[in-house]
């Protein structure tokens, strides 16, 4: 039985299945260092974060005209469906490091949210990342095109990447910019680092939510301050244990921070380079004693639509019967 659910967490890059990014590349003249859909799916097998890394950007690599990111999220808004998506907020990256013209990503992206909306039914808004390797003027660069295209649903800028060798404090000037410009601050932080990245992202970057933030369980202050301020965690269960950020899902801390008052969404990160996907992530979350109506309440909490989307997407949750998933829905397939 499919339910809703929303989705506050997804990069578009790391939504490409091997299928798509062959046909990416090959439509690109982009070479990969394989040639078929078997060898990138092993490609995918990850050892540790680094190489997480080092795949995030092959594929992002392959990734050249608006027409690939078009293509990306609307194919990503099809699978979602599937799996009772109704809204997804999606991360880009703009390829400053390769000269990626800034308006084409941007124009693609948007172009695909307008399209799956209409092909779909599914809301989706736009969050681009700026690279913890980047300069601050290429941060500020990112910013001054998220508010360019605020109109076209451009809600917030993260902040991601090497989460350990880059704290946020010096990105502190762009994300300001970006608050007073009516965008959400919604870093990564306490995924690979430990609690004084998601203190450098509240305090710096005026956090409004913390992707991931699993790393608060280990300061008691920090975590309450989280719970008592609503500060919603993007978990991602399946990427947490792929990325070894956590050994093992039974293992995951998210049931001590929702314990500790934490409000936690659910997402996949990645899900293509994860081998995972919107229904495997509520069911692990769910296995680990929940119950997938709440992490669609976070989610709509989290969620950084107007008011009348959120009214919908609340009506949405309001009117479906929770009571009639099976019991088998909170099993990892």
């Amino acid at each position: 039985m499919t339910y809703p659910k929303i989705e506050l967490h997804v990069h578009l890059e790391g939504t490409v299945r091997p299928e798509t990014l062959l046909e990416i590349a090959r439509r690109n003249g982009y070479e990969l260092p394989v040639d078929s859909v078997e060898d990138l799916r092993a490609l995918y097998e990850y050892r540790d974060f680094a190489h997480f890394i080092e795949v995030f950007m092959l594929t992002s690599s392959a990734l050249e005209r608006a027409e690939d990111f078009r293509q990306i999220v609307v194919e990503y808004a099809e699978e979602a469906v599937q799996h009772g998506a109704v809204y997804l907020e999606a991360i880009f990256s703009l390829g400053l490091w390769r000269g990626l013209d800034s308006d084409l990503v941007f124009s693609g992206v948007c172009d695909g949210a307008d399209e799956a909306r209409e092909r779909y039914g599914v809301e989706i808004r736009l969050t681009p990342d700026i690279a913890r390797v980047y300069s601050l003027d290429e941060a500020l660069t990112v910013v001054r095109h998220a508010i360019k295209y605020r109109d076209r649903g451009v809600v917030g800028v993260g902040l991601g990447g090497p989460e350990a060798e880059h704290p946020p404090e010096p990105y502190a000037p762009a994300f300001e910019l970006a608050r007073a410009e009516g965008l959400a601050s919604v870093p990564h932080a306490g995924e690979h680092a430990g609690p004084s990245s998601i203190r450098g992202a509240l305090d710096a970057l005026g956090a409004r939510r913390i992707r991931h933030g699993i790393r608060a369980i280990e300061d008691p202050a920090l975590l309450q301050e989280l719970a008592d301020r609503r500060v919603v965690l993007d978990v991602c269960p399946i990427s947490n244990v792929c990325t070894r950020a956590v050994s093992s899902l039974e293992e995951h801390p998210l049931p001590r921070l929702v314990a500790a008052g934490a409000v936690c969404s659910i997402s996949t990160d990645d899900p293509a380079m994860f081998g995972t996907d919107l229904s495997t992530e509520y069911a692990a979350a769910c296995s680990l004693g929940f119950e997938p109506r709440s992490f669609y309440e976070a989610g709509l909490e989290g969620a950084l639509c107007a008011e009348g989307t959120r009214a919908r997407l609340r009506e949405i949750g309001e009117a479906f019967d929770w009571g009639a998933v099976p019991a088998a829905e909170a099993k990892v397939p």
